[in-house]
């Protein structure tokens, strides 16, 4: 416990104000610091996708190309509601320096990686780091803000995730032409070891933390357990095997008991990593439920997108990444204005406004075809976009509210957990929508084209992966109309997910409507 909280007054009904604990000079250094650290986090995330071709060209493992995503996704993905629950018991300053040094000290790893295991490893470890800080942004920013600004800071925080999402590709790009793949990963020392510096300065912890904290380690692997199950079977199913194959099936059974193992030793656990009570609160049970149904659609949306702008559309690789950008920054635009708003109106609102935007940009989508322009692409993924910055916030804040102060951590990293799962289960099932659909479309197209426009060898290649119909020596081959034909197949392919993704959307405005419409904030550490 902090020098300062140790002298409150044995019956204080009111801890002091947040300016008593924490000058506001040192919470703009705190703020800084951890905008600085999520910058990183998101920008690490989409900044290798640029630079992947030119470390396989230079470690060779191509076979290995997906785990280095698959990796760092994973870990992170675990690693972000452990850290939630430690820090509702542990000192954050600690963690935070724990999981600054981590994230630092493999990508240092990464970036003298020798070979593609090497490099891997190092991913493991940096998701590890990046799920930390990630968890651990979010909750210190609400830890040192009083609750009337908490919307403004968690705005803030989604926009700087947004300016990363832009620039991730771009700077990869820049990077890997003029420096060496490896700074991709080097870029994060000077910034991450002055938010580091910062951290430990400043950084006091406003919450009182138990004495002697219990750790659930049992729930700690029945969660691991269950979460690695869940994402191997959205990241395997449909791609690498068979939704009924022997080895899905396998991994499924293996969760489900992971999962009620996990569902018994919590409710038993002295200090549970995350309890099943909390399922019984709204706020927080419909919050993340609207939550996922939201990140399910947009995720989707910007997985699926780049396939048909080129893929239907024909657009280049550059057109294609300034059609992509009003998706993000209409996530960090409608967060910000969220932030600004969300008192006035309340989380409820500000969700259903949000889920009407997501799903009117999900229904235009369904008006594309192969004749639609790059300008008519710009409303509905702004629509989109814009509708995902309002649920974010407004379901954040309804989830941390909907808990005491002292279950902050495990509030706040659920819903950044939901947020990861659902997008990893977003992109399988609508990777599998299109794998289904595509080699059927290309069946019949080869079936009813008598003058053999699209050569056999060609669609098998498509058949494999659609993603060969954009190397040069296919698209060289390939006649105006036989590209024509191919881009109609590829966008009715593509449909299934828009239709999926305007499913989610409605189901996340149903679930919206059903959030608390008055709630009482019960993380009033900083007084009423």
């Amino acid at each position: 416990m902090n020098e300062k909280l140790q002298q409150l007054p044995p019956h204080s009904t009111a801890p002091p104000p947040i300016d008593s604990i924490i000058s506001r000079k040192n919470r703009i250094y705190i703020i800084v610091a951890a905008l600085m650290v999520l910058f990183l986090s998101a920008l690490d995330s989409l900044i290798v996708g640029a630079a992947m071709p030119t470390i396989v060209s230079d470690l060779g493992g191509l076979p290995l190309y997906g785990w280095v995503f698959s990796s760092y996704m994973l870990s992170r993905a675990v690693a972000l509601p452990i850290f939630g629950k430690l820090s509702d018991l542990f000192q954050t300053k600690t963690l935070y320096n724990i999981a600054i040094g981590l994230f630092l000290a493999a990508s240092v790893f990464a970036g003298i990686s020798r070979n593609m295991e090497q490099l891997i490893l190092a991913r493991l470890l940096q998701g590890i780091g990046s799920g930390g800080c990630f968890a651990l942004v979010y909750i210190v920013l609400a830890d040192i803000s009083p609750p009337e600004q908490r919307g403004k800071m968690m705005s803030i925080s989604c926009f700087i995730w947004g300016l990363a999402s832009v620039m991730g590709p771009t700077l990869g790009g820049i990077i890997v032409n003029y420096f060496s793949w490896r700074w991709i990963f080097f870029i994060n020392l000077p910034v991450g070891a002055l938010s580091l510096f910062w951290i430990s300065l400043y950084l006091t912890d406003t919450r009182e933390k138990r004495k002697t904290p219990v750790i659930d380690y049992s729930g700690i692997l029945a969660l691991t357990a269950t979460i690695l199950g869940i994402l191997f079977i959205f990241l395997l199913g449909g791609e690498k095997f068979a939704w009924l194959s022997p080895q899905i099936m396998g991994i499924g059974l293996i969760t489900v008991l992971s999962g009620i193992a996990f569902y018994h030793i919590e409710k038993h656990a002295e200090e549970p990593i995350l309890s099943i009570r909390f399922f019984n609160v709204p706020g927080f049970n419909i919050g993340n439920i609207s939550m996922f149904f939201s990140c399910f659609a947009y995720y989707s949306l910007a997985a699926f997108l780049p396939l048909f702008i080129q893929g239907a559309l024909g657009k280049t690789p550059a057109q294609m990444g300034v059609a992509m950008v009003p998706l993000s920054l209409g996530w960090s635009v409608g967060a910000l204005l969220c932030g600004y708003i969300v008192n006035r109106i309340g989380s409820r609102s500000c969700a259903i406004v949000g889920a009407l935007s997501l799903m009117a940009g999900c229904g235009l989508s369904l008006t594309f075809s192969p004749d639609t322009s790059l300008v008519a692409c710009f409303l509905p993924f702004t629509l989109s976009g814009f509708g995902m910055g309002f649920v974010s916030i407004s379901t954040l804040l309804m989830v941390q509210n909907s808990l005491d102060s002292s279950d902050l951590g495990v509030a706040t990293s659920s819903h950044q957990f939901t947020r990861t799962l659902s997008g990893t289960i977003g992109m399988g099932i609508s990777g599998s929508l299109v794998t289904a659909r595509l080699p059927r479309g290309i069946d019949t197209l080869v079936g009813s084209d008598p003058t053999g426009l699209l050569p056999l060898s060609i669609a098998n290649k498509l058949r494999e992966n659609i993603d060969n119909l954009f190397q040069p020596d296919i698209q060289s081959i390939l006649t105006p109309v036989a590209q024509k034909l191919l881009h109609g197949v590829i966008a009715d392919s593509v449909m299934m997910v828009f239709w999926a993704a305007m499913v989610a959307a409605a189901s996340c405005l149903v679930f919206s409507y059903f959030l608390p419409k008055r709630q009482k904030n019960r993380s009033s550490i900083f007084g009423p």
